[in-house]
């Protein structure tokens, strides 16, 4: 049996805390832990495949602490006035097509057989949904074509997933 908290599990509990430093209104602040996240994101899935740790709660709690740090900063800068809804919701799309796909395993009973793994487009929405937050905090305005992007790379990503679980059956 695995251990849960590995190295790797551990750097990314860390973007919960890091998440928190956004309470405080100090742009270097906002943006030393946006750069953390992003470190950690970048090599905690490395470091498991390294050290061969990788596993199942890791595997989850992942995106599951890359959602709450994104959610938790765009509340912060929504509450601020720097973002308005539409675009926090345009940033979470993915989120929403993920929500959806989980619908369609739950319908269909096909959660037992599921294996979950990072897809391409969920990597580059992150990425994405970090850079886009940089300049927020920065203070930077961006087009609305911007945050349509995150609704194209959300309806790829529920694409990608329609086929990877296809694949996963054959």
């Amino acid at each position: 049996m695995k251990r849960m908290f590995t190295l790797s599990n551990t750097l990314t509990i860390l973007r919960a805390p890091l998440a928190f430093l956004f309470l405080i209104e100090s742009t270097p602040i906002r943006l030393l832990a946006l750069l953390l996240a992003m470190f950690t994101d970048c090599i905690d899935g490395y470091i498991a495949r390294r050290n061969q740790t990788v596993s199942q709660f890791g595997a989850i709690l992942d995106p599951i602490m890359d959602k709450f740090f994104v959610f938790f900063t765009l509340s912060v800068l929504f509450t601020e006035g720097k973002i308005e809804l539409w675009q926090a919701c345009s940033m979470i799309a993915r989120d929403f097509f993920l929500c959806l796909f989980a619908v369609y395993l739950s319908l269909f009973q096909l959660w037992d057989n599921y294996k979950y793994k990072s897809i391409q487009w969920g990597k580059i929405s992150t990425s994405l949904q970090f850079i886009i937050l940089i300049g927020l905090t920065a203070g930077y305005s961006f087009p609305s074509f911007v945050f349509i992007l995150f609704i194209l790379t959300g309806s790829l990503a529920f694409i990608q997933l329609l086929r990877l679980r296809t694949s996963q059956e054959n």
